[in-house]
Parts: structure tokens; sequence; C-alpha cells
């Protein structure tokens, strides 16, 4: 085939050294062309100034070096004459084992396009290709992305095309010694790649497991057969995940046709040693019961792949176009990120992966987060969407005092939109979504899109809930709608910390991470940054002074008193505080109180 306008070229220059070199051609330049490296990548709300590991650029046309000048902190322009080929090359720096930049060593390869590759102004809607050089230095390396294969190895190195640079970026690369399994869902191939996984890993789990979300999701927003419910089939041919195992660590990013996912090892699924065979594959058999972990990954998985419809392709208008120099805002996070950090446990329910009591677990858990947030009463939902450049991902010791999270509580405003639309019995949370898929065409939405499909489908207008469910900061009516729902919302006493109105890491000592606005902690005068070293009770002879560990050991050394000192380091200075214990700090637990109402809700129609 004839050479696309564009064609990067990847290297690896020096694995202990952690530096690709990029080679990027451009056929046809235009004169003093401009190029530029994006500061943030879509999904990952925060500017990240990825230029700060590009180094050694330089041009060349024909057999004559050409001058450059940086025009800003991720921008350049080429001196270069019109028409002619004109070569870049430069080194990127990949030491960020993330799922949002780049990272090379002698176990492993990744990158995003957005940390390598620079953005050719003029020319962004051109074809692009991308070739990725086998590491001779590595011989059993392997190489996994979405993008469409031109002329490739059996191990997936050499040459890939892309229609433009949105798609080259949203396409990242996996290489390494990396495990593989594949399946087709309704049709579609599927593959699935490990880096990092243990010996234990049971990989036909995963992939059984996956399958069923896959499938899962696919018939949510097409229906049981291509085309049933909305006209269209799913929006990739085929899809990949890859997951990097470490030994601490957890996140997702998705992308047009992949996604890219870290976990921690012990979360994997593993090999039932008693028997010497694999864990069965219907997570439901009572003889299998999913760890903690893995069911935290499987609900990763289900919220990364829910991304491939919402937000990937329907999505805010502000995203329409990116704007990869600079902050994109838009105000439907809680929407795109809230909605489907709702659906994704669900999903694992109407898959069978887990039972009601699990999902119902799961939700509490995540009522209990925004609950013990004061932040939900200084922002709503819809500002901490805006504000996630400056605030959600630069979080601090004051965070929870003065933001909430759209993951969260724009998960529970979707969770009362369905019970709300499902006690007035029209119609679904389900049908409201399929039906934004059909009036957006896959494509860009806004706030009122939605607000004209609950009206449409429901028969009424929704204006008064969007206003105090998302842009304000009223509670959310939860207890009632769950109540109706039959799931019986029990108080029990809150955790020590909670109770406290702290966050603590308990790692070699009682380490204040936050201070909560009201709590009894802050009346008392504790910061983040102390260290809690012990407490004192009673007075006189009956006063004694004990060296604290844990807080739960509060409780054991505090008796009955509803007073207590609290000997604190602060800046190597020794601080005597004075606490009074509160009485009462309840937290919800959920339970099934009527479980044909609560399973109509879980099951899939």
């Amino acid at each position: 085939m004839a050479s696309a306008p564009l064609n990067y070229e990847v290297r690896i220059k020096d694995l202990h050294a952690h530096l690709f070199q990029v080679t990027l051609t451009i056929a046809k330049p235009e004169a003093s062309q401009k190029v530029s490296l994006p500061v943030w990548i879509p999904g990952s709300y925060l500017v990240r100034e990825f230029s700060k590991n590009l180094q050694n650029l330089a041009a060349q046309q024909g057999s004559k070096n050409v001058a450059l000048t940086q025009t800003d902190k991720c921008s350049w322009q080429v001196h270069c004459a019109a028409g002619k080929p004109l070569i870049l090359s430069y080194e990127i720096y990949a030491f960020d084992n993330s799922v949002r930049t780049a990272w090379l060593d002698t176990c492993r390869g990744f990158f995003n396009g957005t940390s390598m590759f620079l953005r050719v102004e003029g020319q962004t809607s051109l074809p692009v290709s991308l070739e990725v050089a086998a590491p001779k230095a590595m011989p059993g390396w392997q190489l996994a992305t979405g993008l469409g294969p031109d002329k490739v190895t059996a191990n997936g190195f050499g040459r890939y095309l892309a229609a433009n640079y949105d798609e080259l970026v949203d396409c990242p690369v996996e290489m390494g010694p990396f495990w593989s399994g594949s399946f087709v869902a309704c049709g579609i191939p599927h593959r699935f790649v490990v880096a990092g996984a243990p010996p234990s890993f049971d990989g036909s789990r995963l992939i059984d497991d996956t399958k069923r979300i896959c499938e899962a999701e696919i018939h949510f927003w097409h229906g049981t057969k291509a085309g049933a419910r909305v006209g269209a089939k799913a929006p990739c041919q085929s899809y990949l995940f890859m997951l990097n195992a470490v030994d601490d660590g957890y996140g997702g990013l998705e992308h047009r046709n992949s996604t890219a996912l870290i976990c921690t090892r012990k979360d994997l699924p593993r090999l039932d040693h008693t028997r010497g065979a694999p864990a069965p594959a219907k997570s439901t058999d009572k003889r299998v019961k999913l760890s903690e972990g893995y069911t935290t990954l499987l609900g990763l998985i289900s919220h990364e792949y829910f991304h491939t419809w919402n937000v990937k392709q329907l999505r805010p208008v502000e995203f329409t176009s990116y704007d990869y120099a600079n902050e994109n805002y838009t105000q439907l996070l809680w929407f795109f990120e809230g909605f489907t950090s709702y659906y994704d446990d669900l999903i694992l329910r109407r898959a069978g992966l887990i039972d009601d009591t699990v999902y119902l677990k799961l939700l509490n858990k995540t009522i209990n987060q925004v609950h013990q947030t004061p932040g939900r009463e200084v922002q709503s939902v819809a500002q901490a969407s805006f504000d996630a450049w400056v605030k959600y991902y630069r979080q601090d010791e004051n965070t929870p005092n003065a933001t909430v999270s759209y993951y969260t509580k724009g998960a529970l405003v979707a969770l009362c939109l369905d019970l709300t639309l499902r006690q007035e019995g029209k119609t679904t949370l389900d049908a409201v979504m399929r039906a934004l898929w059909l009036r957006c065409k896959g494509g860009p939405m806004s706030e009122a899109d939605l607000a004209s499909v609950l009206a449409d489908l429901s028969g009424r207008s929704f204006a008064r809930e969007i206003a105090r469910w998302v842009h304000s900061t009223a509670d959310l009516p939860l207890k009632t709608l769950l109540e109706n729902r039959g799931v019986a919302i029990l108080e029990d006493p809150a955790q020590v910390a909670q109770r406290l109105g702290l966050r603590v890491s308990e790692s070699g000592g009682i380490h204040v991470k936050a201070v909560l606005r009201g709590g009894a902690a802050e009346r008392a005068g504790l910061a983040a940054g102390d260290e809690w070293i012990g407490i004192e009770t009673g007075s006189g002879k009956s006063a004694s002074s004990w060296r604290l560990t844990k807080l739960d050991e509060i409780a054991l050394y505090a008796g009955t008193a509803s007073r207590i000192g609290v000997l604190v380091a602060r800046d190597k200075r020794l601080l005597r505080l004075t606490l009074t214990l509160p009485k009462t700090v309840t937290t919800w637990r959920l339970a099934a109180r009527d479980s044909k109402l609560v399973d109509q809700w879980l099951t899939a129609p």
C-alpha cells in the first residue's frame, strides 16, 4: 500500500533508561509546520503535561537539519519548507506504571498515544500509520493494540493503521511476555491480555466471567438479537482488554475499542489447587465464592466496557472534538461516570456473577461513601463534574470537606432515577439509556437530551428532580425509594474513624490523613499530618496513659469515659488535646426485605 500522509515509528531505545525512540514522517508539511504534544488524555481529567517526558527533538528535510522553535510548553514550530517530506525524531521517557501515560522496563512496555505522538497541526484528520519495531533484546515479547493491523508479525509487531490522529491516540499499545486469551461475545471477537500474572492465575475463569459481562452489556444496549432494541450493532468490530497486574494498584481507562486496566495480583482469579483444576466457570456455583478483590476487578471490567457506549460514543456535547492543549470542561461527568458506576455492579448481578446480597453490599458501600463525605453539602455533583480538573484529580486533606465524587453521587442519582421510574411504572432507566442512544445517534448529548427522553418515556417532566439531585447539595431521597423497592435500611454503629470524623492510615502507627468537617476530631483540634500516639483517661490517682497503634484500641483503654486526652506529634512537637467521644454515629446496612421486589429491580427484563 502507499505510505500514509503521516507515519509514526516507535522503537525501544534503552530499556534500562526507560526510553522510547519516536520518528514522525510528515509527507507534505506546511511551511513552518507547527506540532504539539497533548497535555491530557481523554477519560482522565487532569492536565498532566506529557511534554515533560519529551527530549532530544530534532528535525530533518532531505539531508539538512531543520531548526525548531518552542512556542509554548507543548508546542514547536519547525522552520521547514512546504511540501517536502519532513522527519522529526525524539525520545520519550516512560516510567509511569499507570493506565494514563507510558512505561518501559525489561519486563513490559506500554504507551498511550497522547504521551508519545506529536500532533501535526492542519493534518489531524489525515490517515496515519504506526510502525512498532520488535525489540531484538527481548525476542519473546508480544504486542497488542486496538489499532487495525496492516502488516504485522505473529507476535504483533509491525505496521498498524488509523483513520486520523484521534483514533491513533485512542488505541494504547501493550508489549511484553503477557498472557493472552480470547472469546467471542454476541459475534464480536474479544481478546484479554494480562501482564505480570502470577503462576496461580486462572485465565480461563477470567475469560468466562468477562464474556458474561460483555454479553450482558451488549444485550443491554442492543437487545438479545442484533438491532432488536436500538437498530444498530455494537460500536466496535473487536475489543481488547489490557490488564497490568502489580503488587499494589487499581484503575482503568476507557478507549474506543479497548481498555487499559491495572489491578493487584492477589485480586486475580486463582486456580483451585485443592482439586488441581481451574475453578468452575459459573461464579454462582455454590462451591465458589468470589473474593472481594476479584469482585472489584470484575466491576472495573464492567465499568470500562460500559464506557464503550457511554462516554466513548454517547458523550458530552463539549467532547464533540477534543482540545488536546487545554482543559475540556463539562458538567455531565455525573452522568457519564456516575451512571456507568451505577450499571457496572448491576451488570455483574444481571450476568449472574453476584447475587442480590452481594449487590446490596456493594450499593451500601457507595451510599455510605457519599453520606460520609461532608463535601456533599458544599458542592453539587454537576459542579464536581466541572471542577474535576482542579479538585477530583488533585485530592488533598481537605478534599472530602470541599467536594463530592461524581462517580459515587452520580451513581446514586442514577439509582434514584431508576427507582422513581420503576415506581411510577411507565419506564425504566434502562429504556432511558437506550432511547438516549437512539436520540443522539450514539454521539454527543446534552443534559437537555436526557431531560427530553425522561419526559417522553415517563409522561412527565423531571426538571425538579434534576435541579434538586444534580444542581443542588440537597440529600437524595434514598431511604424512601429503597424501602419502596423492598430494601430494609438498618442503622449500625459506624467504625471508630467515622464516628470521630477522621480518615487515617494505621500502618506503622496512627497517622491522620484527613479531618472531616464538623466532627469530634475537628472540634478537638486534630489536623491532617498528626501522628496519634496515645490517650489519657481519668484524673488524679485513677489517671492512666496508653500507647495506641489502632483506633479500635480507644474503646479498650477509654472504657466508659466520655472525654479523653489525646497525645499527638505534630512537626516534632508533642501536643495534648481533649477529645469528647460522640455518643451515637451510625451507618447504613441494606438488606432485602421483599426479595420479589428486589429481584424485579435487579433482573434484566
